[in-house]
Order: C-alpha cells, then structure tokens, then sequence
C-alpha cells in the first residue's frame, strides 16, 4: 500500500468523524498467514489514578485514551487495538472503581465492571507506590471467579526504591485471588512492557482478527475528539472545576484541501462554571482550544478548525441522554 493510499484511507474514516482511529504506524502490509492469526480481549481495570490509561497508550503505540492527574477522568470504556507478531488485542480501557455515590459514578463503575464481562484477559492494574487500600480490595474480593484468565500488573514500580516492598505486595495480593502471571512495570517509562506483550500475544485466543490492522481504536472520531478537549480542560481546571463537565462534538465538516472544522460544546452546570471555563477575556477557552487542536491535528490528515462553546445545563448528570452521549447506561437507582 502506497502512502498516497493510506493517507486517502485514512481521509475516508475522518470524513465525518464517525469513522475510527487510524494512524499510519500500524499498518504494516502483514503476509504473514490468517491460519496463525490470534485475537481477544483485554481488560484493563484497577483503581483510580493507578495508570491505566497511560498503559493502553503505552501499549497501543498511540493516544486513544485521555490521561489527567484528576482522578476518574475516564468515563466508559474505550478500546485501543494493537498487534503484538500474529496477535491483535483489544485493550478495553475501563474507568477507575471506586465506591460511587453521585449517578455519574454509578454509571461508571457498573460500565468499568462490564469491561470485565466481555475479556479474554483481566488485567488488575495497581500503583505499586500507594499500595492496597480500601477500593482495591473490594476490586481483588470482586474479581474472584470472573471469566478469563487474570493478571496483576503493578505499575510505577520505578518509584518503590525497595524492591522487596514490591515482591511483598505482590505476595499479598496473590494470597487473596490467583493471578496467571505477575508483572512490574512503569507504563510511564514502559520499562516492562516488552515481557507483558508476550504474554498476552500467547494468551489470547486463536481466531480471526476484529477489526483491520490500521485501526489503533473503536471509537468514532468524534468521541476521540471531545475526549481530547476534556483532558485538556482537566489539565488547567482541575482544582477549580468539579466533574460537573462534559464535552459533545457537535459539528465535523470537512473543508478543502483534507481540512475539517469542528464545533464542541462544553456543559457545565452553573453560569460560575462557565466564567471559570471561559477565563479572564476568553483566555482560558483559548488555550484549552489551542492544545485541543494541536493534538487533533497529529492525528487527522489535514488543517483542524476547531471552535468551541460553553453552555449552561444545569442537572445534565440526571438526564439519561447526556449519559448515552458519553456511551454509559443510565443507572436506574
């Protein structure tokens, strides 16, 4: 394949922004034979802030999950996709669990747990610096007799200097729920991750891959795109923001000469909310919309227009539509 060809392919999926992610490093002309080929799934799961976005990146090679030092930035759970040799794995990146109490948090930790529901692999990932707390423990008891094969994957073992505190957590947590192999890792760094890539190309099963060997994620473009500009008002409004905020790609046009322009609107619940997001003089929108733009535009084959609006919604966390937007079940208590 020419890279004329993949570029108009490419430009074919991102015409509407329904089409999923794509990027040219993944397509590789494979020869090799459809009768060695292995395919499944893989759930990422664990608490917050424990790294697993930053993993599924790590993994996949490219951005296809947004990553914040906010906790329970992911929302519902997005799939990046990668080959490791014969093997394509579906990474299923869940939101983090945690004891919910708004519906907003309900709603994810019920979508985090059906994650697990649809794997071939169930990887429990773990900050190996904070240890075993209260929301991992009820994760370890829950994970007890779930379908597939589980692993535990503690991660940011680059900052635990004594190594034989990481051989103990592991020790602990392999006493509560049996794990089929043991891994530490720095997602950050990806020191490790070589090890992991093996085992799961061996792990999972033989069959026919899902979807086609360019595609990097199964989210349209447009759910690509709002998630891109919440994590970046998340990187400059997370001590004054609560999670009262969700982002809608409202309008994807294509232009002239592979350009698109965008329009998202950005809802918040009180008219406060929306002078925090708009800033002093518009200065805050636009530098939310500045980054927003430069990270689509390593990702889509030409010039990005982005425009964004802020609008008032108060109680959007009580209407099942806004949920359905952000691919989550409304929960009925």
């Amino acid at each position: 394949m020419s890279e004329e060809e993949k570029k108009d392919k490419i430009e074919a999926f991102v015409k509407a922004g329904d089409g999923a992610l794509k990027a040219d490093q993944n397509v590789s002309d494979n020869k090799q034979s459809h009768e060695n080929r292995r395919c499944g799934f893989v759930a990422v799961i664990g608490p917050t802030n424990a790294g697993k976005s930053t993993l599924v990146n790590a993994l996949v090679g490219a951005k296809v999950s947004i990553v914040s030092h906010k906790v329970q930035t992911t929302r519902a759970p997005l799939r990046g996709i990668a080959i490791f040799g014969t093997s394509q794995i579906i990474f299923i990146d869940t939101p983090g669990i945690f004891t919910p109490k708004r519906q907003l948090d309900k709603a994810m930790v019920a979508s985090a747990w059906g994650g697990v529901g649809d794997a071939d692999v169930n990887a429990l990932i773990v900050d190996a610096a904070k240890g075993v707390d209260e929301d991992l423990e009820r994760i370890v008891e829950k994970l007890v007799g779930a379908r597939g094969k589980t692993i535990l994957v503690l991660n940011k073992s680059d900052r635990v200097k004594d190594k034989g505190e990481l051989l103990g957590l592991a020790q602990t947590l392999s006493s509560k729920l049996t794990f089929d192999q043991v891994f530490m890792i720095s997602a950050l760094s990806k020191d490790g991750l070589d090890e992991m890539k093996d085992y799961l190309a061996r792990s999972v099963p033989e069959g026919p891959w899902h979807y086609p060997e360019d595609d990097i994620s199964d989210a349209p473009m447009r759910v690509v795109a709002s998630e891109i500009t919440r994590e970046k008002i998340y990187k400059w409004l997370h001590n004054e923001l609560p999670y009262a905020i969700t982002v809608e790609t409202t309008s994807w046009k294509k232009l002239r000469k592979k350009a698109v322009r965008i329009e998202q609107t950005i809802f918040v619940e009180r008219d406060s909310q929306k002078s925090i997001v708009l800033g002093k003089g518009g200065a805050m929108i636009k530098q939310i919309s500045s980054e927003a733009r430069e990270d689509l535009a390593k990702i889509l084959p030409g010039p990005v227009h982005l425009f964004l609006f802020v609008k008032v919604r108060e109680g959007w966390q009580r209407d099942p539509e806004r949920y359905r937007e952000m691919g989550l079940d409304f929960p009925k208590k």
